[in-house]
Order: structure tokens, then sequence, then C-alpha cells
């Protein structure tokens, strides 16, 4: 019996512009994508939702994407997590508190973005073989 349930990803992305950008490359592609704007915005989403990935930006107000994904390992541990971020020092401090986390720079192309999801749920998909 296959696996029939979407794969969910929860997006927090503060700039509008990206954040539509990127739901819908990944709507595309196949994902269910729940976006918000804040990190704060995301957590009640983690606490009351099944989510495959959450994708975050790491710099945005009120909450940065490192404390989301604290937050989601807490609540939520069979949760993914992948970065994106447009500093580069910002993506060492990600490696060193969130090493299984997937870290994506800005800029990147949409295709290079879809790989990489494809990618972490690929190694799922061996996993449960």
């Amino acid at each position: 019996m296959t696996d029939t349930h979407p794969t969910r990803i929860l997006l927090a992305e503060d700039e509008d512009a990206m954040r539509q950008y990127l739901s819908r490359a990944l709507e595309k592609a196949g994902y269910e994508v729940v976006a918000v704007g804040r990190g704060t915005d995301a957590v009640p989403y983690l606490e009351s939702e099944r989510f495959d990935l959450l994708l975050s930006d790491i710099v945005m107000p009120e909450m940065d994407g490192i404390e989301l994904a604290q937050r989601c390992n807490e609540t939520s541990p069979a949760t993914r997590v992948m970065f994106i971020t447009g500093f580069a020092a910002v993506t060492l401090k990600a490696s060193r508190e969130q090493p299984q986390a997937k870290v994506l720079s800005k800029p990147f192309h949409l295709r290079d973005l879809v790989l990489e999801v494809d990618r972490i749920f690929e190694d799922r998909k061996q996993a449960s073989l």
C-alpha cells in the first residue's frame, strides 16, 4: 500500500514576494504548502498540524528561523527542517545549532530549491523501504 497523504511544507518567510514565489514553485512541484510571514505565526501550525518539512528563512522579526526550528524539534520531531538565507554568517550559526538541517543560500533558482526539497524526501522514501 502506498502513502497517499500529500507532502506538507510549512514555509516561514517574512518577505511577501519571496514567500509567494516559493509557495507557487513548491505547489507546482506537487507539495502542499502553508505559508506564514513570521516564525511566531508558524508555531501554532506546528503544534496543531502535521508537516513533513519546515522551510524557514533564518533572519525574521520576532522569532528567527533557528529558534523556530528548535520549537519544531520539540513539538514535531518528525518534521524535517531546511533553512533559506541571504546571510553567509547566519549559515554558519544555523549549521552549528541545527546540524541536521539543510541550508540553502539566497539567491537560488527555484529548480534548485525544488531539487533540494525532493532530495530530502527521497532520503526518507529510501529509509522507509
